[in-house]
């Protein structure tokens, strides 16, 4: 019965992947769970609440999202999960199948089964797709299937014939970065029950409250434990009790809300109004082939996949993040009823200023503008807008404001879905208000690197956003501010030191660090990098950057230093400084825009070369395919503008600069508008674009605009394999 139900379950994925431009059959989810990926391996739809997948014994940097393919042991499916952050948090309201009563209820020791509930999985036997997981319990003899809609989950067990068959509910185990401060459940009828866990961890006030109902009558026991604070909780865990025949599939369907269990019981009414499994997981199909058809590529197949697995991890978050009726928990832990947008979380700002967001103003405009009226009510609730965002909490990860650079590029774009007045002021007032370094900048012209820790990354980060405001100033119409936030985006000039020729800390009294290694004050003075890195962190200021290089071929020597010195790295540096080629680290976002600098000075063929190179070997169909933290949808963003030809290198502008496509054609959904790009005599031998056409018509640009792209039309980038100036 097992293996037959394993074959059904993949018959069922494959069964909406019989046409030939259905890019559900392109997605491998496992891509990335290898190596420093931290993918979410599970079920999920796009931009859903709920990630409903398992949660591993082994807790650690690679298990920021819960999941490591090193790992075969599960403790249960937790409904929340990260995918590819750097820190961890989530895995809240864990489920896990058992048989028997003689359990120890905890995680338990990965060397020791039997030591906790938890059971390996049989890998052989695992199955990933959009939309749907499925692996067996060797230790229960059990085969877990999962799917979802945006804000539940509904589970599917085949069980063995037992008198001691149970679901087992833990509050208390998430990861190593999230304790729980409070955890309650109890029983509804016979076939239900209802509860919520909050939590402390990256997000310091985490509110996840739960419904779940179960397919046959249940009978509930609930079993204390100690929490992390050392207080005894009698709903820790809750074991819910059944009977079973041999191939019996019991069903369990859960609902979360941030809101309220009446919340939580809406989702799932809403949501799941029956028991048919298979249609939930046709609809989660059905939200894939929906969401990843918004851009429709002809390639080469390991190429394909690639693409819309890198599509798919783009689209996880961020997560919506209120009720079917629009009530949401705000960051002032207030309820806000019947919102007339859709609230998100799970903001990485820092890293999906840079491409992710882009990409969503192109393929996603109608929810980009909800994330944007979202940012803005953050800015309302908290005083500022969101730096990195979690679960209505405020984490403070990551230095500068990045909530600023997303706005303001939304402003930049057109976007009209919010008000863009009050939207400008959020900019001005939360660049006046957040501090994280930024009041020395304010008050001394740059961040002193003897009164504040990484004051590199701090300026350097605060002057990109000011110049993203003085861009949507221009937009705007506000000549006097725009002049002012531009002077002002120039403070990281401060640190650049013409002796060195790089990027270098420097103290209040204008002294520069001494000694100063280029290779070394990683996380010192500079955010998860080095100098060779952060010399280049002003894509709003190239032109300069060129002068401080000596000119133009001063500037290409510069840069093509960059990937050719040695990649050594000092110890104990940061493991997010991965995918390295010389001191280009693309494992880590501060160096994504570097590759287009040659676009941006007459020099095409160069970020074609690089580009490519990074395409081809550090984006791969392995499990281990991701050089370094998917970042929650950044590096794939990158390559999913990088492959179809073009990227955006300066925040909040509209110029996106072409680099060398690796699809063949592209036909892009941008706001209900088709935008084709076809790289004609494509090959990897034809990697220099020799001359473009746009709608028709000779096009002597280096780049594309996004209203072009958005007013729809046709692009033909001529390929060959000899470089070519063609503007």
């Amino acid at each position: 019965m097992m293996k037959k139900y394993i074959l059904l379950a993949a018959a069922l994925i494959l069964a909406a992947c019989t046409c030939h431009d259905n890019p559900v059959a392109s997605v491998d989810p496992l891509i990335g769970s290898g190596f420093h990926g931290h993918v979410f391996v599970g079920a999920n739809v796009p931009f859903g609440f709920v990630q409903a997948g398992p949660t591993n014994v082994s807790q650690g940097w690679d298990w920021c999202s819960g999941y490591h393919e090193s790992d075969s042991t599960v403790i249960g499916f937790s409904h929340t999960h990260l995918s590819g952050t750097g820190c961890g948090d989530l895995l809240d309201i864990t489920l896990m199948p058992v048989v028997g009563k003689d359990l120890v209820y905890a995680r338990g020791r990965k060397d020791e089964e039997g030591s906790g509930l938890w059971s390996y999985m049989d890998r052989s036997k695992e199955i990933a797709g959009p939309g749907y997981y499925s692996v067996p319990l060797t230790r229960y003899g059990i085969t877990a299937e999962m799917t979802a809609t945006e804000r539940c989950a509904i589970h599917r067990y085949t069980f063995p014939a037992s008198e001691e068959a149970a679901f087992v509910f833990d509050l208390r185990n998430g990861g190593n970065w999230d304790h729980t401060t409070e955890a309650f459940a109890e029983a509804v009828g016979d076939n239900a029950i209802r509860g919520w866990r909050f939590s402390k961890g990256w997000a310091k006030n985490q509110r996840i409250y739960f419904y779940a109902e179960f397919s046959k009558p249940v009978g509930v026991e609930f079993i204390p434990a100690v929490d992390d604070y050392g207080k005894v909780q009698e709903q820790m865990f809750t074991r819910v009790n059944f009977s079973t025949t041999e191939g019996e599939q019991v069903l369990v369907k859960v609902g979360l809300s941030a809101v309220s269990t009446e919340g939580a019981e809406m989702n799932l009414r809403t949501e799941i109004r029956d028991w048919n499994f298979d249609k939930v997981q046709r609809n989660a199909v059905k939200a894939w082939n929906k969401a990843l058809s918004k851009i429709k590529v002809e390639a080469p197949e390991e190429t394909k996949t690639i693409f819309y697995t890198a599509l798919y991890h783009a689209m996880i978050a961020p997560s919506l993040f209120n009720d079917v009726d629009g009530s949401y928990r705000g960051s002032d832990d207030q309820v806000y009823e019947k919102a007339d947008f859709d609230n998100y979380t799970t903001f990485s700002l820092w890293d999906t200023y840079r491409a992710e967001m882009p990409l969503l103003c192109i393929i996603e405009p109608a929810r980009m503008d909800d994330m944007v009226e979202t940012m803005l009510k953050i800015g309302e609730q908290q005083g500022f807008l969101p730096i990195w965002h979690l679960m209505a909490n405020e984490t403070y990860c990551m230095p500068g404001e990045a909530g600023v650079i997303a706005v303001a590029d939304a402003i930049v774009k057109g976007f009209k879905g919010f008000d863009r007045e009050a939207a400008y002021e959020a900019l001005k007032s939360s660049l006046d208000t957040v501090g994280c370094g930024n009041e020395y900048r304010i008050k001394y012209g740059y961040v002193p690197s003897d009164l504040c820790g990484t004051s590199l990354g701090k300026d350097m980060e605060f002057a990109i956003a000011d110049a993203a405001v003085a861009n949507a100033a221009r937009a705007l119409g506000k000549a006097d501010d725009a002049i002012f936030f531009d002077l002002r985006s120039h403070s990281y000039r401060n640190y650049m030191d013409p002796e060195t020729g790089f990027a270098r800390p420097r103290m209040l009294d204008g002294s520069w660090r001494t000694p100063f290694n280029p290779f070394g004050h990683i996380n010192t003075d500079y955010t998860e990098g080095n100098a060779w890195q952060y010399t280049w962190l002003a894509p709003h200021d190239v032109d300069w950057l060129v002068e401080f290089a000596g000119g133009k071929e001063g500037f290409e020597a510069k840069l093509d230093s960059l990937f050719t010195v040695s990649p050594e790295l000092e110890e104990g540096a940061a493991p997010d400084m991965s995918g390295m080629i010389g001191q280009y680290v693309h494992g880590n976002e501060p160096s994504h825009h570097i590759i287009y600098l040659y676009a941006m000075q007459g020099l095409p063929w160069k970020t074609a070369d690089k580009a490519r190179e990074v395409m081809t070997t550090l984006y791969t169909t392995d499990h281990a395919g991701l050089c370094g933290n998917e970042d929650v949808g950044q590096m794939s963003a990158w390559y999913i503008l990088s492959a179809l030809g073009f990227y955006q290198v300066e925040p909040a502008c509209t110029q996106f600069w072409f680099g060398s496509p690796v699809v063949d054609k592209a036909e892009i959904n941008a706001g209900g508008r088709k935008f084709t790009v076809i790289a004609k005599n494509n090959s990897p031998e034809n990697k220099y674009i020799q001359s473009v056409t746009l709608n028709g018509k000779p096009y002597d640009l280096p780049f594309i605009d996004y209203k072009d792209i958005m007013s729809g039309g046709k692009l033909v980038l001529e390929m060959g394999s000899e470089p070519a100036l063609w503007y």
